[in-house]
């Protein structure tokens, strides 16, 4: 067997948790998706180019709200700003024969959970590892998509409604167990909860567009909470 088929197949292995989780997540996503005006495959185009949920949700509410090509794209570009710094740390660990052309398509499909797996690999990383969890998260993304918008014009109301309270218990899954015993992220995420609602709710920050709104709060709290709460490194990268 060939060096890139093994670590194919182990990337395989590795990301069918990430496709069941994902397919759990963008099932809400395609169900919204439609409600939004979407057809079915508009929600899985979107799925399979942009493969990021807080990318597309926000997206969602950009195009519920006729926004602009400019607040669209960078909306996109500050809330997937981190995948790129995801992409330059995950470069750093390939292996020495893995050139541009195989980081060009890794970076492509660098997520959240694809970068936490990745990265916790021993050792040199062989991109076709990475191609491997790609071959499986992204299909399972999209078919999630899929199902949820063919689902969102067959299902009752009263169960569409159900299921996209999800979105919401996705969200909570996400900030609540990070913030427990983090005095400082419980902070941040109270102060952005505040900071929203002020924007919604005062008079000339009510007029900001939904897109700009979420540039504006994005760039300042985590530009405060980086500035006045930086970081410490690591003692071992101390001398």
């Amino acid at each position: 067997m060939s060096n890139k088929n093994i670590p194919w197949k182990n990337g395989i292995k590795d990301g069918i948790p990430i496709a069941l989780g994902y397919f759990a997540v963008s099932f809400t996503f395609g169900i919204v998706a439609k409600k939004a005006g979407l057809t079915p495959f508009q929600a899985v185009f979107m799925s399979g180019a942009n493969l990021t949920s807080a990318g597309q949700f926000g997206a969602l509410a950009l195009i519920g709200t006729s926004a602009t090509y400019l607040e669209m794209a960078l909306t996109q570009l500050v809330i997937n700003l981190r995948y790129c710094l995801m992409s330059c740390s995950l470069s750093q660990k390939f292996e020495a024969g893995a050139g541009w052309p195989h980081r060009f398509p890794v970076a492509f499909g660098v997520t959240d959970e694809i970068f936490g797996v990745s990265v916790c690999k021993k050792g040199k990383l062989n991109p076709f590892y990475n191609y491997g969890l790609m071959s499986v998260s992204i299909p399972g993304w999209m078919l999630g998509t899929f199902c949820g918008a063919v689902s969102g014009g067959l299902l009752p109301a009263r169960i569409i409604s159900a299921l996209s309270v999800a979105l919401y218990g996705m969200f909570i899954a996400v900030i609540v167990p990070p913030a427990k015993g983090n005095k400082l992220l419980t902070g941040i995420i109270g102060s952005s909860m505040l900071l929203s609602l002020l924007f919604a709710q005062l008079p000339i920050l009510s007029e900001i567009s939904q897109g700009f709104k979420i540039i504006i709060l994005t760039v300042l709290i985590a530009g405060m909470a980086a500035l006045l709460f930086p970081v410490k490194e690591e003692a071992a990268h101390e001398r």
